[in-house]
């Protein structure tokens, strides 16, 4: 497949050399430009491209950034897509520990529903529950014993089914949390974010957030605020937790 990557951090890069591998003709940007990645990209088997050129001709679209950069990406960058174009979302909101307050975010509490809004097209929510240390390294043939499991969600049926298969090429099985609204239940706070759990014990605690929001949110928030404290005192000992958290 044809696939562009706005974004050069770990999960950006991490992807870009991922499906460069498995074949599929990949282009790589960030805002400072295509002259900046021409290493990365030689390295990795991509194409450094500028954030417009990403977004041109391609089957698939992921936007990998920090959200506080979402509302600084050009205004018209997605207004010519084809409908069957695939964009993709990893992000995720941390107010306190890198992108501030986002008073539209803040409000609704939902990460990509947020980013959906302000790109104007549908996106589908996906690898951004996993850390990119796992998505590197931990990907299992299909039907492998304890294969993790990676939460996706979108409101295109078509488009999922596209994520779906890029996602057991890398080595993961998919769980389809629902439509974009529903995407509270993978981001940062939630007991499935970043477990590096099987599909088994994923549904399973899918299944213990229920579906309305606002009985999850304060929890939700207010474990992601607790663990941007920890991050920012003690990383190690936030990843520690994370599997510790597994059982």
């Amino acid at each position: 497949m044809n696939i562009g990557i706005i974004g050069s951090g770990q999960v950006g890069t991490c992807l870009a050399s991922k499906f460069s591998k498995l074949g599929h003709d990949v282009s790589i940007a960030n805002s400072r430009g295509p002259a900046s990645l021409q290493q990365l990209a030689g390295e990795i088997g991509a194409k450094a491209a500028s954030v417009e050129e990403v977004t041109k001709n391609k089957e698939v679209i992921i936007v990998s950034i920090p959200q506080k950069n979402v509302q600084v990406l050009p205004k018209k960058l997605f207004e010519q897509l084809k409908e069957d174009v695939v964009v993709i979302d990893t992000g995720n909101y941390y107010p306190n520990l890198r992108d501030g307050a986002i008073p539209a975010l803040v409000q609704s509490g939902i990460d990509s529903l947020w980013v959906q809004e302000q790109l104007g097209i549908p996106v589908v929510k996906v690898f951004n529950s996993i850390l990119a240390t796992s998505l590197k390294d931990l990907g299992r043939r299909k039907g492998e014993e304890n294969r993790i499991a990676l939460a996706v969600s979108g409101d295109n049926i078509k488009a999922k089914q596209v994520v779906f298969k890029l996602v057991d090429e890398l080595g993961f099985d998919s769980f389809d949390i629902g439509t974009i609204a529903q995407s509270w239940k993978q981001q940062p706070g939630s007991p499935i974010y970043c477990r590096d759990i099987n599909l088994e014990k994923l549904k399973k605690r899918v299944d213990t957030m229920g579906k309305a929001w606002s009985e999850m949110r304060n929890i939700i928030i207010g474990n992601r605020n607790a663990d941007e404290v920890l991050m920012k005192a003690d990383y190690p000992t936030y990843l520690k937790g994370l599997q510790e958290q597994i059982q």
